[in-house]
């Protein structure tokens, strides 16, 4: 598919909708860093969990659940806006992945560290199923990966913590 900017015509502009789209589907502009936008959008997932990590775990998971399903969408419509299959500015995956990762674990400078740094070691490795999962059609894949990358991410940590003596 050619997007607009590449066939030469100008982009439609976006209406309230496919803006707000772009906003979340971008971790509110991280996607858009020149440098490791997938990092920058990790980050603000971090920063965005970290006031919620004292909540019940229903609320926790009615959140990343709802993040999920909006980030979908999200990720489908800002595809679709760019004509990528998995637009590299697009990062609420990670935020999601994020989420997924410190979700169940005790919130302290060490797990929110150390569960970064799996994060994004899982979502570039991409160790099976993660990686199949991109091929899902539209946002399911740019999302399903993610969530995949930060369960692994999640084990990785309860057993480093496990082994560290911190469970």
């Amino acid at each position: 598919m050619i997007s607009a900017s590449m066939s030469g015509a100008s982009p439609a502009p976006l209406g309230l909708s496919g803006r707000l789209a772009r906003v979340i589907a971008t971790g509110l502009g991280s996607g858009y860093s020149p440098i490791a936008p997938g990092t920058a959008g990790s980050l603000v997932g971090l920063l965005f969990f970290w006031p919620m990590a004292g909540l019940p775990l229903v609320w926790l998971a009615v959140a990343i659940v709802a993040l999920f399903f909006v980030g979908v969408a999200t990720a489908t419509a800002v595809a679709a806006q760019v004509g990528l299959h998995d637009p590299g500015i697009v990062v609420v995956d990670e935020v999601v992945g994020m989420w997924v990762t410190l979700v169940l674990v005790p919130f302290t400078p060490l797990t929110a560290a150390l569960g970064f740094l799996l994060f994004r070691l899982m979502d570039i490795v991409k160790p099976f199923p993660a990686r199949d999962l991109e091929h899902l059609p539209g946002g399911w894949g740019i999302v399903a990966d993610d969530v995949m990358a930060g369960i692994y991410a999640n084990l990785a940590l309860r057993l480093g913590l496990f082994v560290l003596g911190h469970a």
